[in-house]
Protein backbone atom coordinates (compact mmCIF):
# COMPACT_ATOMS: atom_id res chain seq x y z
CA UNK A 1 0.00 0.00 0.00
CA UNK A 2 1.32 3.48 -1.10
CA UNK A 3 2.05 6.23 1.84
CA UNK A 4 -0.50 8.31 0.27
CA UNK A 5 -3.20 5.68 1.11
CA UNK A 6 -3.18 5.03 4.22
CA UNK A 7 -5.83 5.34 6.91
CA UNK A 8 -4.93 7.18 9.48
CA UNK A 9 -1.65 9.60 8.92
CA UNK A 10 1.32 9.39 10.61
CA UNK A 11 3.32 12.34 12.52
CA UNK A 12 6.32 11.89 11.04
CA UNK A 13 7.98 9.95 8.05
CA UNK A 14 11.33 10.41 6.96
CA UNK A 15 10.97 12.26 3.54
CA UNK A 16 12.85 9.23 1.23
CA UNK A 17 11.75 9.47 -2.55
CA UNK A 18 9.45 7.18 -3.60
CA UNK A 19 9.60 4.59 -6.56
CA UNK A 20 9.18 6.42 -10.43
CA UNK A 21 7.51 2.68 -11.06
CA UNK A 22 5.47 2.25 -7.88
CA UNK A 23 2.61 0.41 -8.93
CA UNK A 24 -1.27 1.69 -8.61
CA UNK A 25 0.13 5.35 -8.16
CA UNK A 26 -2.68 8.06 -7.91
CA UNK A 27 -3.52 11.26 -6.94
CA UNK A 28 -4.19 11.78 -3.25
CA UNK A 29 -7.05 13.60 -1.99
CA UNK A 30 -4.61 16.13 -0.24
CA UNK A 31 -3.66 16.87 -3.71
CA UNK A 32 -7.10 17.13 -5.49
CA UNK A 33 -8.19 19.34 -2.34
CA UNK A 34 -4.88 21.66 -3.34
CA UNK A 35 -6.02 21.91 -6.92
CA UNK A 36 -9.77 22.92 -6.00
CA UNK A 37 -7.77 25.34 -3.83
CA UNK A 38 -5.38 26.56 -6.57
CA UNK A 39 -8.83 27.27 -8.88
CA UNK A 40 -10.01 29.88 -6.78
CA UNK A 41 -6.54 31.71 -7.92
CA UNK A 42 -7.41 30.65 -11.65
CA UNK A 43 -11.17 31.81 -11.49
CA UNK A 44 -9.53 35.19 -10.08
CA UNK A 45 -7.18 35.70 -12.68
CA UNK A 46 -9.69 35.16 -15.23
CA UNK A 47 -12.64 36.95 -13.90
CA UNK A 48 -10.25 40.11 -13.58
CA UNK A 49 -8.89 39.35 -17.54
CA UNK A 50 -12.39 39.14 -17.96
CA UNK A 51 -13.05 42.86 -16.28
CA UNK A 52 -9.78 43.92 -18.46
CA UNK A 53 -11.62 42.84 -21.63
CA UNK A 54 -14.51 44.61 -20.94
CA UNK A 55 -13.19 47.38 -20.42
CA UNK A 56 -11.55 47.66 -23.70
CA UNK A 57 -7.87 47.62 -22.25
CA UNK A 58 -7.11 43.72 -23.96
CA UNK A 59 -3.49 44.57 -24.04
CA UNK A 60 -3.13 45.46 -20.32
CA UNK A 61 -5.50 43.13 -19.44
CA UNK A 62 -3.51 40.36 -21.58
CA UNK A 63 -0.11 41.50 -19.97
CA UNK A 64 -1.21 41.37 -16.35
CA UNK A 65 -3.30 37.87 -16.93
CA UNK A 66 0.14 36.22 -18.28
CA UNK A 67 2.09 37.70 -15.30
CA UNK A 68 -0.13 36.49 -12.44
CA UNK A 69 -1.35 32.90 -14.29
CA UNK A 70 2.55 32.28 -14.77
CA UNK A 71 2.74 32.92 -10.45
CA UNK A 72 -0.06 30.40 -10.46
CA UNK A 73 1.11 27.99 -12.91
CA UNK A 74 4.69 27.92 -11.48
CA UNK A 75 3.63 27.38 -7.73
CA UNK A 76 1.58 24.39 -8.98
CA UNK A 77 3.68 22.67 -11.01
CA UNK A 78 6.21 23.12 -8.31
CA UNK A 79 3.62 21.51 -5.46
CA UNK A 80 3.12 18.50 -8.55
CA UNK A 81 6.73 17.25 -9.15
CA UNK A 82 7.75 17.57 -5.64
CA UNK A 83 4.72 15.04 -4.62
CA UNK A 84 5.29 12.89 -7.12
CA UNK A 85 8.67 12.10 -6.07
CA UNK A 86 8.30 12.87 -2.07
CA UNK A 87 4.67 12.87 -0.89
CA UNK A 88 4.92 11.20 2.84
CA UNK A 89 1.79 12.23 3.75
CA UNK A 90 2.66 12.61 7.10
CA UNK A 91 1.86 15.82 9.47
CA UNK A 92 4.50 18.53 8.80
CA UNK A 93 3.93 17.38 5.16
CA UNK A 94 0.03 18.25 5.04
CA UNK A 95 0.39 20.95 7.42
CA UNK A 96 3.36 22.49 4.77
CA UNK A 97 0.68 22.33 1.99
CA UNK A 98 -1.77 24.27 3.80
CA UNK A 99 0.41 26.98 4.10
CA UNK A 100 0.85 26.60 0.43
CA UNK A 101 -2.56 26.80 0.02
CA UNK A 102 -2.65 29.96 2.22
CA UNK A 103 -0.36 31.62 -0.14
CA UNK A 104 -2.54 30.50 -3.12
CA UNK A 105 -5.28 32.27 -1.49
CA UNK A 106 -3.56 35.43 -0.69
CA UNK A 107 -2.41 35.60 -4.26
CA UNK A 108 -6.01 35.04 -5.79
CA UNK A 109 -7.04 38.13 -3.18
CA UNK A 110 -4.52 40.15 -4.80
CA UNK A 111 -5.32 39.03 -9.03
CA UNK A 112 -7.82 42.00 -9.29
CA UNK A 113 -5.36 44.52 -8.21
CA UNK A 114 -2.27 42.99 -9.96
CA UNK A 115 -4.48 43.00 -13.55
CA UNK A 116 -5.96 46.39 -13.12
CA UNK A 117 -3.77 48.56 -11.69
CA UNK A 118 -0.45 46.33 -11.82
CA UNK A 119 -0.57 46.09 -8.16
CA UNK A 120 1.55 43.09 -7.77
CA UNK A 121 2.30 43.45 -3.53
CA UNK A 122 -0.89 41.13 -2.62
CA UNK A 123 0.29 38.85 -5.52
CA UNK A 124 3.91 38.28 -4.76
CA UNK A 125 3.51 37.96 -0.79
CA UNK A 126 1.09 34.86 -1.93
CA UNK A 127 3.55 33.68 -3.83
CA UNK A 128 6.30 34.21 -1.99
CA UNK A 129 4.60 32.23 1.24
CA UNK A 130 3.87 29.23 -1.25
CA UNK A 131 7.44 29.01 -2.34
CA UNK A 132 8.88 29.71 1.07
CA UNK A 133 6.75 26.31 2.09
CA UNK A 134 8.69 24.44 -0.63
CA UNK A 135 11.83 24.88 0.43
CA UNK A 136 10.85 23.76 3.84
CA UNK A 137 10.09 20.60 1.93
CA UNK A 138 13.08 20.56 -0.17
CA UNK A 139 15.15 20.88 2.84
CA UNK A 140 13.25 17.95 4.68
CA UNK A 141 14.05 16.16 1.65
CA UNK A 142 17.92 17.17 1.38
CA UNK A 143 18.38 16.02 5.07
CA UNK A 144 17.23 12.45 4.71
CA UNK A 145 17.35 11.43 0.94
CA UNK A 146 21.30 11.15 1.23
CA UNK A 147 21.29 9.92 -2.79
CA UNK A 148 19.08 12.78 -4.30
CA UNK A 149 20.90 15.44 -1.63
CA UNK A 150 22.72 17.57 -4.30
CA UNK A 151 19.41 17.86 -5.89
CA UNK A 152 17.48 18.74 -2.51
CA UNK A 153 19.78 21.41 -1.72
CA UNK A 154 20.20 22.77 -5.10
CA UNK A 155 16.28 23.36 -4.99
CA UNK A 156 15.78 24.60 -1.94
CA UNK A 157 18.67 27.21 -2.30
CA UNK A 158 17.57 28.41 -5.84
CA UNK A 159 14.33 28.97 -4.56
CA UNK A 160 15.17 30.75 -1.87
CA UNK A 161 17.60 33.19 -3.42
CA UNK A 162 14.57 34.14 -5.87
CA UNK A 163 11.59 34.74 -3.20
CA UNK A 164 14.44 37.18 -1.84
CA UNK A 165 14.41 39.05 -5.31
CA UNK A 166 10.77 38.95 -5.57
CA UNK A 167 10.72 40.67 -2.50
CA UNK A 168 13.46 43.29 -3.43
CA UNK A 169 11.53 44.22 -6.40
CA UNK A 170 8.58 44.58 -4.70
CA UNK A 171 10.24 46.60 -2.16
CA UNK A 172 11.99 48.87 -4.42
CA UNK A 173 10.18 49.47 -7.42
CA UNK A 174 11.67 50.40 -10.84
CA UNK A 175 11.48 51.58 -14.38
CA UNK A 176 10.73 48.26 -16.56
CA UNK A 177 8.54 45.91 -14.12
CA UNK A 178 7.59 44.10 -17.01
CA UNK A 179 11.55 43.56 -17.49
CA UNK A 180 12.41 42.56 -13.92
CA UNK A 181 9.12 39.97 -13.83
CA UNK A 182 10.49 38.17 -17.24
CA UNK A 183 13.97 38.21 -15.44
CA UNK A 184 13.20 36.07 -12.23
CA UNK A 185 10.32 34.08 -14.25
CA UNK A 186 13.27 32.75 -16.40
CA UNK A 187 15.78 32.10 -13.42
CA UNK A 188 12.63 30.42 -12.22
CA UNK A 189 12.47 28.48 -14.67
CA UNK A 190 16.09 27.36 -14.36
CA UNK A 191 15.92 26.33 -11.00
CA UNK A 192 14.79 22.92 -11.76
CA UNK A 193 16.75 22.57 -14.84
CA UNK A 194 20.04 23.11 -12.73
CA UNK A 195 18.55 21.06 -9.81
CA UNK A 196 18.00 17.86 -11.95
CA UNK A 197 21.41 17.77 -13.37
CA UNK A 198 22.46 16.98 -9.74
CA UNK A 199 20.86 12.77 -9.76
CA UNK A 200 17.77 13.60 -10.38
CA UNK A 201 14.24 13.20 -8.92
CA UNK A 202 11.93 10.37 -9.31
CA UNK A 203 8.88 11.35 -10.67
CA UNK A 204 6.10 9.01 -11.27
CA UNK A 205 5.13 9.21 -15.19
CA UNK A 206 1.65 8.55 -14.68
CA UNK A 207 0.92 10.17 -11.76
CA UNK A 208 2.40 13.35 -13.46
CA UNK A 209 -0.15 12.80 -16.32
CA UNK A 210 -2.91 11.85 -14.00
CA UNK A 211 -2.48 15.37 -12.21
CA UNK A 212 -1.84 17.18 -15.19
CA UNK A 213 -4.86 15.89 -16.89
CA UNK A 214 -6.67 16.58 -13.64
CA UNK A 215 -6.35 20.38 -13.42
CA UNK A 216 -6.86 20.70 -17.03
CA UNK A 217 -9.75 19.53 -15.95
CA UNK A 218 -10.65 21.49 -13.71
CA UNK A 219 -10.09 24.70 -15.45
CA UNK A 220 -12.47 23.62 -18.20
CA UNK A 221 -14.94 23.33 -15.72
CA UNK A 222 -14.09 26.43 -14.20
CA UNK A 223 -14.67 28.23 -17.92
CA UNK A 224 -18.03 26.50 -18.24
CA UNK A 225 -19.10 27.72 -15.18
CA UNK A 226 -18.06 31.47 -15.82
CA UNK A 227 -19.83 30.81 -19.31
CA UNK A 228 -22.74 29.63 -17.59
CA UNK A 229 -22.91 32.33 -15.38
CA UNK A 230 -22.27 35.00 -18.23
CA UNK A 231 -25.15 33.41 -20.18
CA UNK A 232 -27.71 33.55 -17.11
CA UNK A 233 -27.19 37.31 -16.32
CA UNK A 234 -28.03 38.28 -19.95
CA UNK A 235 -30.88 36.57 -20.16
CA UNK A 236 -32.00 37.71 -17.35
CA UNK A 237 -30.88 41.18 -18.33
CA UNK A 238 -31.61 41.52 -22.44
CA UNK A 239 -33.84 38.66 -22.97
CA UNK A 240 -31.94 38.36 -26.18
CA UNK A 241 -31.99 34.53 -26.69
CA UNK A 242 -31.56 34.96 -30.41
CA UNK A 243 -27.94 36.25 -29.87
CA UNK A 244 -26.97 34.79 -26.99
CA UNK A 245 -27.86 30.71 -27.68
CA UNK A 246 -25.40 30.73 -30.30
CA UNK A 247 -22.69 31.91 -28.18
CA UNK A 248 -23.77 29.52 -25.68
CA UNK A 249 -23.88 26.40 -27.86
CA UNK A 250 -20.48 27.39 -29.61
CA UNK A 251 -18.88 27.43 -26.37
CA UNK A 252 -19.93 24.64 -25.40
CA UNK A 253 -19.24 22.26 -28.43
CA UNK A 254 -15.48 23.74 -27.43
CA UNK A 255 -14.81 22.88 -24.22
CA UNK A 256 -16.30 19.51 -25.20
CA UNK A 257 -14.58 19.13 -27.91
CA UNK A 258 -11.13 20.50 -26.46
CA UNK A 259 -11.88 18.25 -23.08
CA UNK A 260 -11.89 14.84 -25.78
CA UNK A 261 -8.89 16.30 -27.44
CA UNK A 262 -7.15 16.24 -24.36
CA UNK A 263 -8.17 13.05 -22.68
CA UNK A 264 -7.71 11.31 -26.19
CA UNK A 265 -3.82 11.40 -25.60
CA UNK A 266 -1.34 8.43 -23.92
CA UNK A 267 0.28 11.50 -21.90
CA UNK A 268 2.29 9.01 -19.96
CA UNK A 269 4.07 8.16 -22.83
CA UNK A 270 5.41 11.16 -23.79
CA UNK A 271 7.45 11.55 -20.35
CA UNK A 272 10.23 9.15 -20.75
CA UNK A 273 13.17 11.22 -20.44
CA UNK A 274 14.17 14.42 -18.02
CA UNK A 275 14.26 16.42 -21.45
CA UNK A 276 11.27 15.64 -22.37
CA UNK A 277 9.20 15.65 -18.69
CA UNK A 278 10.61 19.39 -19.24
CA UNK A 279 9.25 20.50 -22.11
CA UNK A 280 6.05 18.72 -21.28
CA UNK A 281 5.39 20.23 -18.34
CA UNK A 282 6.50 23.72 -18.98
CA UNK A 283 4.73 23.54 -22.34
CA UNK A 284 1.86 23.04 -19.98
CA UNK A 285 1.64 26.65 -18.95
CA UNK A 286 0.27 27.55 -22.01
CA UNK A 287 -2.06 24.80 -21.81
CA UNK A 288 -3.76 25.82 -18.48
CA UNK A 289 -3.39 29.29 -19.42
CA UNK A 290 -5.59 28.84 -22.67
CA UNK A 291 -8.22 26.71 -20.90
CA UNK A 292 -8.86 29.63 -18.16
CA UNK A 293 -8.96 32.50 -20.57
CA UNK A 294 -11.06 30.78 -22.83
CA UNK A 295 -14.37 31.26 -20.19
CA UNK A 296 -13.14 34.71 -19.88
CA UNK A 297 -13.73 35.28 -23.28
CA UNK A 298 -16.97 33.14 -23.72
CA UNK A 299 -18.08 35.84 -21.17
CA UNK A 300 -16.75 38.67 -23.19
CA UNK A 301 -18.46 37.73 -26.69
CA UNK A 302 -22.10 36.97 -24.50
CA UNK A 303 -21.73 40.59 -23.24
CA UNK A 304 -20.64 41.58 -27.03
CA UNK A 305 -23.37 40.21 -28.42
CA UNK A 306 -26.05 42.12 -25.92
CA UNK A 307 -24.54 45.28 -26.65
CA UNK A 308 -21.58 46.02 -24.47
CA UNK A 309 -19.72 47.28 -27.68
CA UNK A 310 -16.06 48.07 -25.97
CA UNK A 311 -14.12 45.80 -27.73
CA UNK A 312 -14.74 45.77 -31.96
CA UNK A 313 -16.59 42.67 -33.64
CA UNK A 314 -12.86 41.07 -34.51
CA UNK A 315 -11.23 41.96 -31.36
CA UNK A 316 -13.99 40.47 -29.38
CA UNK A 317 -14.38 37.11 -31.52
CA UNK A 318 -10.08 36.63 -31.44
CA UNK A 319 -9.74 37.13 -27.61
CA UNK A 320 -11.82 33.35 -27.84
CA UNK A 321 -10.57 31.71 -31.03
CA UNK A 322 -6.83 32.61 -29.98
CA UNK A 323 -6.84 30.60 -26.96
CA UNK A 324 -8.58 28.11 -28.61
CA UNK A 325 -6.53 27.50 -31.50
CA UNK A 326 -2.92 27.62 -28.95
CA UNK A 327 -4.85 24.68 -26.74
CA UNK A 328 -5.28 22.87 -29.65
CA UNK A 329 -1.79 23.21 -31.64
CA UNK A 330 0.19 22.94 -27.99
CA UNK A 331 -1.97 19.89 -26.94
CA UNK A 332 -0.94 18.26 -30.58
CA UNK A 333 2.62 19.27 -29.93
CA UNK A 334 3.49 18.28 -26.48
CA UNK A 335 2.03 15.06 -26.88
CA UNK A 336 1.99 14.21 -31.26
CA UNK A 337 5.32 11.69 -30.48
CA UNK A 338 3.81 9.97 -28.00
CA UNK A 339 -0.05 9.74 -29.73
CA UNK A 340 1.67 7.87 -32.50
CA UNK A 341 -0.66 9.03 -35.39
CA UNK A 342 -0.72 9.02 -38.38
CA UNK A 343 -0.09 11.93 -41.34
CA UNK A 344 -3.34 12.92 -41.65
CA UNK A 345 -3.69 12.47 -38.04
CA UNK A 346 -0.84 15.19 -37.46
CA UNK A 347 -2.47 17.36 -40.23
CA UNK A 348 -5.51 17.99 -38.41
CA UNK A 349 -5.40 19.59 -35.29
CA UNK A 350 -3.09 22.32 -36.74
CA UNK A 351 -5.21 22.91 -40.00
CA UNK A 352 -7.92 23.05 -37.26
CA UNK A 353 -6.44 25.31 -35.49
CA UNK A 354 -5.39 27.55 -38.96
CA UNK A 355 -9.13 27.46 -39.59
CA UNK A 356 -10.38 28.64 -36.11
CA UNK A 357 -8.17 31.27 -36.06
CA UNK A 358 -9.55 32.64 -39.54
CA UNK A 359 -13.16 32.53 -37.86
CA UNK A 360 -12.05 35.38 -36.39
CA UNK A 361 -13.55 37.59 -39.21
CA UNK A 362 -16.45 35.65 -39.40
CA UNK A 363 -19.88 36.55 -38.05
CA UNK A 364 -20.32 33.92 -35.78
CA UNK A 365 -16.98 33.21 -34.55
CA UNK A 366 -18.10 31.06 -31.22
CA UNK A 367 -20.49 29.22 -33.11
CA UNK A 368 -18.30 28.29 -35.65
CA UNK A 369 -15.17 27.33 -33.59
CA UNK A 370 -17.40 25.05 -31.88
CA UNK A 371 -18.43 23.35 -34.89
CA UNK A 372 -14.70 23.13 -36.05
CA UNK A 373 -13.42 21.80 -32.99
CA UNK A 374 -16.77 18.98 -32.99
CA UNK A 375 -15.35 18.34 -36.90
CA UNK A 376 -11.60 18.24 -35.54
CA UNK A 377 -12.65 15.30 -32.77
CA UNK A 378 -14.97 13.74 -35.46
CA UNK A 379 -12.16 13.83 -37.73
CA UNK A 380 -9.50 12.07 -35.05
CA UNK A 381 -12.19 9.16 -34.62
CA UNK A 382 -12.76 8.37 -37.73
CA UNK A 383 -8.78 8.22 -38.33
CA UNK A 384 -8.51 6.47 -35.11
CA UNK A 385 -10.93 3.56 -36.16
CA UNK A 386 -9.28 3.42 -39.43
CA UNK A 387 -5.56 2.69 -37.90
CA UNK A 388 -7.26 -0.17 -35.79
CA UNK A 389 -8.87 -1.69 -38.99
CA UNK A 390 -5.34 -1.44 -40.95
CA UNK A 391 -3.44 -3.15 -38.04
CA UNK A 392 -5.70 -5.02 -37.72
CA UNK A 393 -5.76 -6.73 -40.67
Amino acid sequence: MSQSTNTFTAWYRPMLARRSGEEHRAASALELFFDLCFVVAVAQASSAFEHELVSGRAGHGLLGYALVFFAIWWAWMNFTWFASAYDTDDVPYRLLTLVQIIGALVMAAGASKALEHGDFAVTTWGYVVMRLAMVSQWVRAACTDRERRRSAVRYAVGILVLQVAWLVRLAVPVVGGTFTFAVLAVLELAVPVWAERAEGTTWHPQHIAERYGLFTLIVLGESVMAAGLAVSAALETHQRYGAVLPVALGGLLTVFALWWLHFAQNAHRQLRTQRTAMLWGYGYYVVFAAAAAIGAALAVNVAHVTGDRALTDVQAAAVYTVPVALFVICVWLLHRRAAQASAAGNVLPPAAALVVLSLTFSPFPVLGTGVVASLLIVGSVVLARREEQVSGS
